[in-house]
């Protein structure tokens, strides 16, 4: 799994799934990139609220969709939501080497030891590290970490890895069906099962 550099551009994006499953439709009935990109720009195929809302939706959602190989499709296609919204998750982390690390460092570790929940402090220490660690992550500003730290929760939300606790937030454990277990293991990605489902 090749890794991104740190970003905060999380800040702007959202979970996307919707969006993220009408891109894989339209691949999986033969449509190109191109012929999508234009879709999205001329009939607002993801309902966005302005033309370059459109154009970072595509944008994002298309760089999301390629850090799989295309293989994934039949089985994102075959698969239940909570299948499909877990295939988005982790293209949002293959995407998104911090928000991979926040699963993969918190969430993970929380389930691990049995405490299924992770609070604002949670998120504090981890970004704390980071800046320990990143001299970018410690050149952002206390406003971008508190938007990375609000746009992560709500993607963890959406994929159905936690409720929507307002002082803490319970972790939802995931059952990955075995297609998806193959395919991760199949294309080297098998990080990403442990990660999602709290093992060592």
């Amino acid at each position: 799994m090749e890794r991104k550099e740190y970003s905060a551009s999380a800040t702007k994006h959202a979970f996307w799934f919707m969006e993220f499953r009408k891109e894989v439709q339209l691949l999986s009935e033969g449509k190109t990139y191109h012929e999508i990109k234009l879709m999205s720009k001329d009939e607002n195929i993801f309902g966005a609220s302005s033309t370059n809302r459109a154009i970072q939706i595509y944008n994002t959602v298309t760089a999301r969709v390629k850090s799989l190989d295309e293989s994934f499709i039949p089985v994102f296609q075959n698969g239940d939501t909570s299948t499909q919204k877990m295939f988005a998750l982790v293209a949002a982390m293959a995407n998104d080497a911090l928000l991979f690390d926040f699963v993969y460092e918190v969430v993970r570790e929380k389930m691990i030891i049995g405490s299924n929940e992770f609070a604002d402090c949670d998120f504090r220490i981890f970004f704390k590290n980071k800046q320990q660690q990143s001299e970018k992550i410690a050149g952002w500003t206390e406003a971008s970490i508190k938007n990375l730290m609000k746009s992560y929760k709500s993607m963890l939300f959406e994929a159905g890895l936690t409720d929507k606790g307002k002082d803490a937030r319970k972790i939802q454990k995931p059952i990955l069906e075995p297609a998806m277990e193959l395919w991760l293991k199949n294309n080297g990605m098998e990080l990403m099962i442990p990660t999602l489902t709290g093992v060592r």
